[in-house]
C-alpha cells in the first residue's frame, strides 16, 4: 500500500503573479488555441493590449492607434497621455495594479481588474513598455512576466503615448498565426464604437463617421426592408432594422468590448423594443413575430461593469453604476421614447416596419402546427438517441470547459462511430447525418421544421429561439474528402447560411480537416494532410515506406482517429464577408440554374493525371 502523502507547512506554496498566469491561462484569457478560433488566447492578448489605448480616446487623449503585426510579434502605439512614467513597471508586472480603479480618470473603462496587460506580459516570451510622456521616456522589458531590462528615463522626441510590443509564447501557444479574418472585424468593431478613432492596421487605416450604423451596414448580408432606424444618447447607441432573413442577429457591445453572448443589456434592449412596438401600433404582436429577421447593434456605457469571465462576453451587471439606475430602466425609458418619437416622425418606415410584423405574423401562423409536430419529434434527441451522442459540457452553461464543446455533424453511421468511440465524452457530441441533407437555398423556414434531419439538428443546436443559448461553441462538419463530402459540406453550409447565419457570423461553424494519407516505416507514422507533407513524410521515413490513402472518415480506425480529434484537431472556420455577395453565390451554386453551373464546371475542370502509378512509384507500398 502506498504511504500517504504528508500534508505539511512545506507542501503549502505561493505562486509568483506571473507563474499563476502561466499555470491557470484559462482564468485569465479563456483558452490558449492556435489561433483558428476567433476566442483563442493570441486575440484575447492583442485586445487586452488593445483596449488600455481605446480607453485613452474614450477619456479623450489621442485619436489614432498603430497596430502592426509582423512575424508573430505584435505592437501597439497609441498617442494617448502616456503612462506615468515611475509607474511603467508596476502596471505591467503588478496584479491589481492601474488606474481605472480610479473612476475620475477612467469613468466607463473596459479593464477594471488591473489584470489584462500583466496577462499579455506573462504569456509573452518577449514584452516591452515604453511610455512617451512630455519629453521623456521610459522602457521596461519582460520576458514571461519576468524582468530583463529597467531602462533609465531619457529624453525623448517622441509624441506622448504608450507603445506595447510582445511575441506570445510558443510553448503555451502551439503553431499559432494571427489571421486577418478575425483581427480586421475586431478593429473596425473599435472605430465603429469609437467615431473620430482611426486603427491603422498593417498599414491600412480603419475609421468610421456613423458608428453603429456603418457596423449594421457592413455586417449585413441582406438589405433592410426599411430605412435602418440609428437613436443615440448619453451613454447609448442603437441601429436597427429588420431584413429579408430568417434569423435575429445582435451587435452588442459595452464600453466598447463585443459581449458576444449579450447579458443583461441585450435582455432589456429586446423588452424594451417589444413594448414599444406594442404601444405604438396599439396591437399586442407575438414577441417571436417583432424579433424574427431583426438586426440590430446595441452599445452602453457603463461605470465599472461587471462581465461573468475575464473574457468579458457577457454582461452581469444589474446598474449602469454601482448604486445607480438599473439598465433595464435606462434601456427601456430610452427606446420606449427614441424610438417611438422616431416612428412618429417616419411614417413611411413605420409603416414598412408594421408590413414586416404582419408578414412574420402570417409566416408564423402557417407553421404554427407544423412546428408543434416538430418540437414533439424534436424530444427524440437525447443522449440515447442513435442521431445525437451527447457530452457533458454545454457552451450555455458555466462551466469553465464550455468554449471547448464542440459537436461534430457526420454523414452516415461509420463516420459517426468512428469519431463516438474516438471523442472525448465530456466536451465532443455527434451528430448524426441520415445520407445527403436536402438543398434548401429559396425555401422557406417551415422545410426546417418539415424536415426531420433540419429539425432535429436545429433543436440539438437549441438554435430555434436565436443563437443566444447554442448548446455547443463549436459546430463542426465532418464529411469524407471526397464528392460526395465537398457536397454534403456545401448543402450544410446552405442551411446556416439561409436559416441561421448568425451561427457562421459569430464563428461557430467550422469545417474538419482529417489527413489524406498515412505514411509509415517500422519506426514512425506521419499523418498527411496534403501532396507535400506526404512527400515530406515519405523523404523522412526512408526506403519502402508503407503509404495508405484514407477514402473516407469511417475507414479510419478509433485509436488513429483521437489523433485527428484531439488537442491538435485541425478545424478551419466558414467565414462570411459583406463583400462576398451571398446570396448572389448562393443563387449561382444552389440554386436552379443548372445548365449555368455545368457550364461553369466544363469551362474550369482541371484533369490532372496520375504522374505515377503505384507499381511505378520507387520505394513507397501503397494501400487502400
Amino acid at each position: 500500500m502506498d504511504q500517504p502523502v504528508q500534508y505539511s507547512e512545506d507542501k503549502i506554496v505561493t505562486l509568483e503573479w506571473q507563474e499563476h498566469i502561466r499555470r491557470r491561462p484559462g482564468m485569465y484569457i479563456g483558452k490558449l488555441g492556435d489561433g483558428q478560433s476567433a476566442d483563442d488566447g493570441i486575440y484575447v492578448l492583442l485586445k487586452e493590449a488593445i483596449d488600455n489605448s481605446i480607453d485613452e480616446f474614450m477619456m479623450g487623449f489621442g485619436k489614432k492607434i498603430e497596430v502592426t503585426i509582423e512575424n508573430s510579434r505584435v505592437v501597439i502605439r497609441d498617442y494617448g497621455r502616456g503612462i506615468p512614467l515611475g509607474k511603467v513597471k508596476d502596471v505591467a508586472s503588478k496584479m491589481n495594479t492601474g488606474a481605472k480603479y480610479d473612476s475620475s480618470v477612467f469613468k466607463k473603462s473596459v479593464g477594471l481588474n488591473g489584470v489584462g496587460i500583466k496577462a499579455v506580459n506573462a504569456l509573452s516570451t518577449e514584452f516591452m513598455i515604453r511610455s512617451f510622456r512630455d519629453g521623456q521616456c521610459k522602457k521596461v522589458v519582460f520576458s514571461k512576466g519576468i524582468i530583463q531590462e529597467d531602462a533609465e528615463i531619457c529624453p525623448s522626441n517622441e509624441k506622448n503615448g504608450t507603445e506595447t510590443s510582445f511575441v506570445p509564447d510558443k510553448d503555451l501557444f502551439v503553431n499559432f498565426n494571427y489571421l486577418d479574418d478575425y483581427i480586421v472585424p475586431m478593429l473596425k468593431n473599435y472605430v465603429y464604437l469609437n467615431t473620430g478613432l482611426t486603427i491603422v492596421y498593417n498599414g491600412e487605416s480603419y475609421k468610421s463617421e456613423n458608428g453603429l450604423l456603418d457596423l449594421l451596414n457592413e455586417n449585413m448580408s441582406s438589405e433592410g426592408v426599411y430605412p435602418i432606424i440609428h437613436l443615440k444618447g448619453q451613454d447609448i447607441e442603437i441601429a436597427m432594422t429588420h431584413n429579408n432573413q430568417y434569423s435575429e442577429e445582435y451587435y452588442s457591445f459595452v464600453n466598447g468590448q463585443h459581449t458576444t453572448q449579450g447579458g443583461t443589456h441585450l435582455l432589456a434592449f429586446r423588452e424594451a423594443l417589444y413594448k414599444t412596438i406594442k404601444d405604438f401600433y396599439k396591437k399586442d404582436f407575438d414577441n417571436n413575430d417583432i424579433k424574427a429577421s431583426i438586426a440590430a447593434a446595441v452599445s452602453i456605457k457603463v461605470e465599472e461593469p461587471v462581465f461573468e469571465s475575464q473574457t468579458k462576453t457577457k454582461l452581469g451587471s444589474k446598474n449602469m453604476k454601482p448604486e445607480g439606475e438599473s439598465i433595464r430602466n435606462f434601456m427601456m425609458n430610452f427606446v420606449c421614447k427614441e424610438l417611438d418619437n422616431y416612428l412618429h416622425k417616419n411614417p413611411e418606415t413605420a409603416q414598412l416596419l408594421l408590413k414586416k410584423l404582419q408578414d412574420n405574423e402570417r409566416d408564423r401562423k402557417a407553421i404554427s402546427g407544423i412546428q408543434k409536430l416538430a418540437k414533439e419529434r424534436a424530444k427524440k434527441v437525447s443522449l440515447h438517441n442513435r442521431k445525437l451522442r451527447d457530452c457533458n459540457v454545454h457552451y450555455n452553461t458555466n462551466d469553465p470547459r464550455k468554449t471547448e464543446s464542440t459537436i461534430f455533424i457526420t454523414e452516415g453511421d461509420s463516420a459517426s462511430g468512428s469519431i463516438t468511440k474516438s471523442r472525448d465524452v465530456q466536451t465532443q457530441a455527434v451528430f448524426s447525418l441520415r445520407g445527403k441533407p436536402l438543398n434548401c437555398f429559396g425555401l422557406t423556414k417551415k422545410v426546417v421544421y418539415e424536415n426531420e434531419e433540419f429539425n432535429l439538428l436545429q433543436a440539438a443546436l437549441n438554435i430555434e429561439e436565436g443563437i443566444e443559448n447554442i448548446r455547443y461553441n463549436k459546430v463542426v462538419i465532418a464529411t469524407d474528402a471526397d464528392v460526395d463530402g465537398m457536397h454534403i459540406r456545401l448543402l450544410m453550409i446552405t442551411f446556416f447560411l439561409n436559416f441561421f447565419p448568425e451561427v457562421i457570423k459569430t464563428k461557430h461553424l467550422y469545417i474538419l480537416q482529417t489527413p489524406l494519407f498515412r505514411v509509415r516505416n517500422k519506426q514512425k507514422t506521419f499523418y498527411c494532410y496534403t501532396e507535400e507533407e506526404k512527400a515530406n513524410a515519405i523523404a523522412a521515413c526512408g526506403k519502402n515506406p508503407e503509404m495508405t490513402r484514407f477514402k473516407g472518415l469511417g475507414e479510419i480506425s478509433p485509436d488513429e482517429f483521437k489523433h485527428f480529434i484531439g488537442p491538435e484537431m485541425r478545424i478551419e472556420p466558414v467565414l462570411i464577408k459583406k463583400e462576398d455577395q451571398i446570396l448572389d453565390l448562393m443563387q449561382f451554386y444552389m440554386g436552379k440554374n443548372t445548365p449555368d453551373r455545368q457550364n461553369f464546371i466544363i469551362d474550369n475542370l482541371v484533369i490532372e493525371e496520375d504522374r505515377l502509378e503505384p507499381e511505378e512509384e520507387e520505394g513507397v507500398t501503397i494501400t487502400d
